[in-house]
């Protein structure tokens, strides 16, 4: 049954619409994964002799297993935003007889083959073996090496556990993020002193090898508890349960001021405003103007002219980043309708490119207050604004032409990455780096000023050839339309 469902999912990764970039996606994914897997190695190799050195009255052992503590926080947090449930179309097998312990099994069993498990390998077993190397009992560091990766594992059940908890809510990283600071705050003002907990506990398993039964069971636990979860969402109808709620419209009357593009502009405000994934657009507008209270405080980057063009765009454009990026994806669950209507494509895109231009317009008046730390940081800021509408709003409009995957406006909006392909991966280095690299060589070069009046003059440069830019790029969705749809209507 197990090799049956592995062909199923070969099947369905082979046969998508997405296949072409989801393969160029993973060839890039895999460089990452040969670069930590690198550095881990590194770590674990050079562990030994760096704790030996570094406090040579203290047993290195003793001081790694200190440090569990608080790579088991940042492994929960880093899984938590990064790590999805590996989960397959299981809709088509509820109808066969299948029984549906086995389906949850494959799913949970695959999940422990996840990448993030096998990374923290990479380390232990190079330090285990330096331990062995240098006269520590093998059967202790064999036990110890069992017992860290039974930690990782439990780690990995227990964020599917804290997801599926906090999945219905928004803002569903607030509950991990509070929790995690707050065991890490009482351990650092040694109220409750974790760290020396759990490598006592750790030290003792190492010790004796009968208390590795606790991490065992502790195991069974997260597993089964995750096993009830999905067990009991593993029904056909359990995506057809309506939820009743009051709805206040609104007939934004004052969208008529954009002419013929006023209707398609209602559609996505009420879409924005319906829904917890685009939702969250509007979410990051606030975390965007906030965003340069990290920089401009701190009179180390008051010299590093170059990041006041960074951030810059970031601050204006984070509404134009975060929706732009999946157009025209926010409308795949109905793409096909809209599609069959008697519409001109110009019309719609126009539509994005006007809500991207007002929400740029927008975050830059409420970006002015940082003239308290400079007049060059509110000049930047004028200047990146300009360049997001002349540029960035064509680039992320081009992006979206090769858009082939579809987006589930009712997930939990924080950090899901349901929907996101090379593109959005491939799209940041025009949207980003460009301007910044090219603000950099100007200044450099010649002067803050003539940095400036660069981006200014791109961005004017785009505004001026507004008509024939657009052209171009509805010639582009025209010339992928059916694709779209065809990759839309799949869900994978």
């Amino acid at each position: 049954m197990i090799k049956h469902f592995l062909d199923l999912e070969w099947k369905q990764f082979t046969r998508s619409a997405s296949f072409g970039k989801s393969v160029a996606l993973k060839i890039i994914m895999a460089f990452f994964a040969l670069y930590f897997i690198a550095m881990f190695l590194i770590l674990g190799v050079a562990m030994y002799p760096l704790l030996k050195e570094t406090l040579p009255e203290k047993d290195p052992f003793v001081v790694f297993n200190g440090f569990v503590f608080f790579w088991i926080l940042g492994d929960l947090v880093l899984r938590f935003f990064f790590q999805k449930l590996p989960v397959m179309s299981v809709k088509p097998l509820l109808t066969l007889p299948i029984k549906r312990e086995k389906v949850v099994n494959f799913v949970l069993g695959k999940s422990a083959l996840s990448f993030f498990n096998f990374l923290p390998l990479f380390a232990i077993i190079p330090f285990g073996i330096t331990l062995i190397v240098n006269d520590y009992d093998v059967s202790s560091i064999a036990f110890w090496m069992l017992a860290m990766v039974l930690i990782t594992l439990i780690i990995n059940y227990l964020n599917f556990i804290i997801e599926s908890l906090t999945a219905e809510t928004e803002l569903a990283f607030l509950p991990i993020i509070i929790v995690a600071g707050s065991l890490f705050a009482l351990n650092h003002f040694e109220i409750i002193n974790f760290a020396d907990v759990l490598s006592n506990g750790i030290l003792a398993i190492a010790n004796n090898p009968l208390f590795i039964l606790v991490p065992i069971a502790i195991l069974a636990v997260v597993y089964y508890f995750n096993f009830k979860i999905l067990r009991k969402k593993l029904f056909l109808d359990s995506s057809l349960k309506s939820k009743v709620q009051e709805v206040h419209a609104s007939n934004m009357e004052w969208t008529r001021f954009f002419g013929d593009v006023a209707p398609f502009m209602q559609l996505d405000l009420k879409l924005i405003w319906r829904n917890k994934r685009p939702k969250s657009s509007l979410m990051l507008m606030v975390f965007g103007v906030l965003y340069g209270l990290f920089f401009y405080p701190n009179p180390v980057y008051q010299d590093m002219e170059f990041l006041f063009a960074f951030v810059g765009i970031f601050v204006t454009g984070i509404f134009l980043i975060n929706f732009g990026q999946f157009i025209p994806a926010w409308d795949s669950g109905y793409y096909k309708m809209l599609m069959s209507q008697n519409i001109k494509y110009k019309q719609y895109l126009k539509s994005k490119y006007t809500l991207m231009t007002m929400s740029v317009i927008i975050l830059f008046v409420l970006s002015i207050p940082y003239v308290y730390f400079g007049w060059k940081i509110l000049l930047a800021h004028f200047a990146a604004a300009i360049y997001n509408i002349g540029v960035n709003t064509y680039v992320i409009l081009l992006g979206g032409s090769f858009n082939r995957k579809k987006i589930d406006l009712n997930q939990r909006a924080a950090f899901n990455f349901q929907g996101t392909g090379a593109v959005q991966w491939i799209i940041g280095l025009p949207l980003l780096i460009l301007p910044i690299g090219v603000f950099a060589l100007a200044n450099y070069f010649f002067s803050f000023e003539i940095g400036i009046l660069v981006l200014i003059l791109l961005g004017l440069a785009g505004i001026i050839f507004h008509q024939k830019i657009m052209t171009f790029i509805t010639n582009k969705y025209l010339a992928s339309k059916y694709k779209m749809i065809d990759a839309f209507d799949q869900d994978n």
